[in-house]
């Protein structure tokens, strides 16, 4: 693992305090209040700001497209994201650490059946505006439409649409208390969560990062981070 030097220490926490944006609209990254925010996102931050022997300011969102803009203004020095294309500008990315799955929903009457049922004309899919899926399914879809809300499963609802996409975890349990719904079965995406910071760091301090996720993945230290909030330890991604 790189010990990291001042001047890495400066270039990643210039102000002496590492501030790591947090989206606490991802229960299975974060969860909790702005104030007290626990789970496996939580946990990577301050061992990131340990190793660099600096305090660790939590910046929370309740978005993946509020964190990133906090990253991208200067108001974050870390963040937690899925990796995508339309990020990548602004965004250097670790491996994952954590690989999660986007799924659909739909109105148990449906006659879509299959994930490659969806994509067809007519098809509305309601979506979190700026999420990964959003962002995915914008750029992959051919005849499906997307519509974006502050939740995908409120706007599906709104808006009496024929799709609501999103995280596995939180979309099933929302069908479990939803018995006119069901999920279609399969994954549309993998949604691969990184640790990211500006493109503008140094190559030495992407690459600390880099390295300190490939560790706290094979070491055990992102497993027990996701049991200690109640999330299952397969999620965890392979070596990088």
């Amino acid at each position: 693992m790189t010990i990291p030097t001042a001047a890495l220490i400066e270039d990643l926490a210039p102000q002496g305090v590492l501030r790591a944006s947090i989206n606490l609209g991802n229960p299975v990254l974060a969860h909790g209040t702005p104030t007290a925010p626990a789970g496996v996102t939580v946990d990577i931050a301050r061992e990131v700001g340990a190793r660099l022997d600096v305090p660790v300011e939590l910046v929370c969102f309740d978005a993946a497209r509020k964190s990133y803009e906090a990253l991208k203004t200067g108001r974050a020095d870390l963040c937690f994201l899925a990796i995508e294309p339309a990020r990548e500008a602004e965004v250097a990315f670790t491996a994952p650490y954590v690989v999660i799955e986007g799924v659909y929903a739909v109105p148990r009457r449906s006659d879509l059946t299959t994930v490659a049922d969806v994509d067809r004309a007519g098809v509305r899919i309601g979506v979190k505006r700026g999420s990964a899926y959003d962002l995915f399914l914008s750029r992959t879809l051919e005849h499906a439409s997307v519509v974006r809300g502050e939740e995908g499963v409120d706007v599906f609802r709104a808006q009496d649409l024929e799709v609501a996409a999103g995280i596995r975890q939180p979309l099933a349990k929302y069908v479990a208390a939803h018995p006119e719904l069901r999920l279609i079965e399969g994954r549309f995406m993998q949604i691969r969560q990184a640790v990211g910071t500006t493109v503008t760091r140094r190559p030495d301090t992407v690459q600390f990062l880099r390295d300190l996720v490939e560790e706290l993945k094979a070491g055990g230290f992102i497993a027990d981070a996701l049991r200690r909030a109640h999330q299952s330890d397969a999620l965890v991604a392979p070596p990088g």
